[in-house]
């Protein structure tokens, strides 16, 4: 009975596996086609779709672009982040409760409803972000929160945060020396797996990026956007480069995860 649950578990899961994989199969061998008109399969195989890719130069500005948006909003909200967390855990622990509402935002407002809230705010204001990176940042930023503050949140119930300030007091470090070196150094595993989870996620983002700068600031995902009309080949290329990228990424944040539950 036991054996027959088994092969049934592992038929469904292996089943859904493999109708996940046949787009994307489908896709990358769209992407190393010559053609592929009316025959099953493709005439010829060729890495000229990923030369050409590569080769150009708006296709590197854009990725150059959203690396620098999503690595500068994530390095906002490690600075911000990380040390208002240890504050709540630490001196305030009754907070907890009241930002796991607040984190919860971001997700409760559609992009589309905070990116025209946004062009209301700043389109009369004397600062002039709209069409720039920086609002970017700023938006990116409030999506990446709820991700780094629930992982890291759980790595410091983890490794009992007041025991060891405490211990640290008891030997003569101050609160700021003890978390340092002591508090930084034992969230390194769930910090590391939340900024890749996050920088996954800000990488594909497309409804602020397209709203708020569009054009101006071309990210990669409205590079994609405005390439839809190209060969379908060289899209194919594109979105399998994507989608490597993006599937290293997530591969990073689920190995560190891992390691940080260990």
């Amino acid at each position: 009975m036991q054996n027959t649950n088994l092969i049934y578990h592992k038929s469904v899961v292996y089943g859904i596996l493999t109708i996940l994989l046949i787009p994307i199969a489908a896709t990358f061998a769209y992407a190393l086609a010559q053609q592929w008109g009316a025959t099953i399969l493709p005439e010829g195989f060729t890495f000229d779709w990923y030369l050409q890719l590569l080769a150009d130069p708006r296709f590197l500005a854009a990725f150059g672009r959203s690396l620098f948006v999503c690595i500068a909003a994530l390095l906002l909200a490690t600075v911000l982040v990380v040390p208002m967390i240890f504050v709540i855990f630490y001196y305030y622990p009754k907070l907890d409760k009241v930002m796991n509402i607040l984190i919860l935002l971001p997700f409760a407002v559609p992009p589309v409803v905070s990116s025209v809230g946004l062009l209301q705010l700043y389109a009369d204001s004397d600062l002039s972000l709209i069409g720039t990176p920086w609002i970017l940042i700023g938006t990116y930023f409030t999506i990446a929160l709820p991700f780094m503050y629930r992982a890291i949140a759980n790595n410091l119930l983890a490794i009992h945060l007041r025991d060891l300030i405490d211990a640290a007091h008891l030997l003569g470090a101050s609160t700021t020396k003890a978390f340092l070196l002591i508090i930084l150094p034992n969230l390194k595993k769930g910090l590391m797996a939340s900024l890749f989870l996050s920088f996954s996620f800000l990488l594909g983002e497309f409804v602020f990026a397209n709203i708020l700068v569009g054009t101006r600031y071309e990210t990669l995902q409205v590079y994609l956007y405005n390439m839809r009309q190209t060969s379908g080949h060289f899209t194919s290329a594109l979105v399998m480069t994507y989608f490597l990228f993006i599937f290293l990424c997530t591969w990073l944040a689920s190995r560190f995860n891992r390691d940080a539950r260990q």
